[in-house]
């Protein structure tokens, strides 16, 4: 990335010299390149809209990647949504107490708690799993902003 120019859109990024691309991968995706900057890294806007700095000696391809609308194709039927590898979503309140903290009552009942996952961990209000001592988080400048799914940029 230290021969790439400023402000070129790239795909297909190492995070670690030599590893081969994982970032920017998925059909329509693409990173934009913001600065070279002198300690060695470059720093890089994500599809998330997380900057990031990157080691300037990794590789990446220039441009994004194509067919940018197969986000928008129609399934038709769960069994397609099946053979993606998607399972169905059945809500916790649906479930038995024994397998959801939701779960149990009779009729239809709230769940009775603030929103969890089956394991008890709060699902709202944009609660951190990160851990603070993760190796990487000194090359991440700025978090995603909350509550965006995807960055676009037309």
């Amino acid at each position: 990335m230290s021969k790439l120019p400023t402000g070129v859109l790239i795909h297909n990024l190492e995070i670690r010299p030599g590893s081969g691309g994982q970032l920017c991968r998925s059909a329509g995706n693409g990173a934009s390149l913001l600065a070279h900057m002198d300690d060695g890294y470059c720093l890089v806007r994500l599809p998330s809209g997380e900057t990031r700095k990157l080691l300037a000696k990794c590789r990446a391809t220039i441009g994004e990647v194509s067919n940018a609308p197969w986000k928008n194709r129609v399934l038709g039927k769960a069994g397609a949504s099946r053979w993606v590898g998607k399972r169905p979503h059945v809500r916790g309140v649906a479930m038995n107490p024994v397998d959801h903290p939701h779960g149990g009552g009779n009729g239809k009942t709230a769940g009775g708690r603030p929103s969890v996952t089956p394991w008890g961990w709060p699902t709202k209000g944009g609660y951190k799993t990160r851990t603070s001592k993760k190796y990487s988080q000194r090359l991440i400048v700025t978090r995603r902003p909350p509550g965006v799914r995807m960055r676009s940029r037309k």
